[in-house]
Formats: structure tokens, C-alpha cells, sequence
């Protein structure tokens, strides 16, 4: 028999691993080519192996994947006008540091289903990220 709420949870995890690391590249892109700035994009880029890290401690891990149904999901036709709005660098930097933060919420929270330890992981994740947008705050606003 198929552990249907089980299921939900690795659909969940999926699909908040997948923003949190892609917001996180956005975000990268704009320490790395705007900012020019090397401690931020490593910053960043250690936080996606850091969500890989935490991804590894995941029971049934291949579960995320298979699990995936994207063409099918209910929010994948939702679309607001705001999404495909951007005023320059700093509104795509943080529509993206706010998409991660959400996401890795998600993933400290539905993790707990899974595994304490990987939810512990990404509470410490999500705590780098806030210092990480901090440090871009004083960076993008001097510019």
C-alpha cells in the first residue's frame, strides 16, 4: 500500500529544494557579475552544498524525485503579474533572497517529518542565508 501522506512530504521537500537552490544561483549571479564581489558569491555558493548536504541526510532521498510531478502540480499554472516584473539587479537579488528564505522555512519545517537532524541543518541554513542578506543589503544600497 502506497504511504500517501508520506508521499506529500518528499513532494514538499522537492519542490522547496529545487527553489531555495535556484533562488540561491540567482542570487549568486548578482554577488558574482554586479556586486563582483568573491566572499558573497562563495557565501552563496557554500549554502547550495550546504541545502546538497542536508539533502543527503534525507531518508528515502530518492523518493524527492520520483515522487516529482511538475507538469501536473496545481501551482504550476498559477502565474502573477509581479513574477515577470523587475525594476534592475537589486529587485531580482530580492524577490530571490526572499523566495530561499520561504523555501528553506519550508524545509526546517517538513523535514521534522523525516529526520531531526536534517531539520537542525536547515534552521542553521536559514540563519546563514539571513546574515548573507544582510551583508548584501549594505553592499546593494552603497551603490
Amino acid at each position: 500500500m502506497k504511504d500517501y501522506k508520506s508521499d506529500l512530504v518528499y513532494r514538499i521537500i522537492d519542490a522547496n529544494i529545487n527553489r531555495a537552490k535556484e533562488g540561491l544561483r540567482v542570487c549568486e549571479e548578482v554577488a558574482r557579475f554586479v556586486l563582483d564581489n568573491r566572499s558573497l558569491t562563495k557565501g552563496l555558493k557554500k549554502v547550495r552544498h550546504e541545502i546538497d548536504q542536508a539533502l543527503k541526510m534525507i531518508p528515502r532521498r530518492a523518493k524527492l524525485c520520483e515522487l516529482r510531478n511538475s507538469l501536473t502540480d496545481v501551482g504550476f499554472g498559477i502565474k502573477l503579474k509581479k513574477e515577470f516584473r523587475r525594476s534592475g539587479y537589486k529587485d531580482i537579488f530580492f524577490a530571490n533572497i526572499a523566495r530561499v528564505k520561504e523555501s528553506v522555512r519550508v524545509l526546517e519545517e517538513f523535514s521534522k517529518l523525516k529526520s531531526i537532524k536534517t531539520a537542525a541543518h536547515f534552521k542553521k541554513i536559514r540563519y546563514e542565508v539571513y546574515d548573507l542578506e544582510k551583508k548584501f543589503i549594505n553592499r546593494l544600497h552603497n551603490l
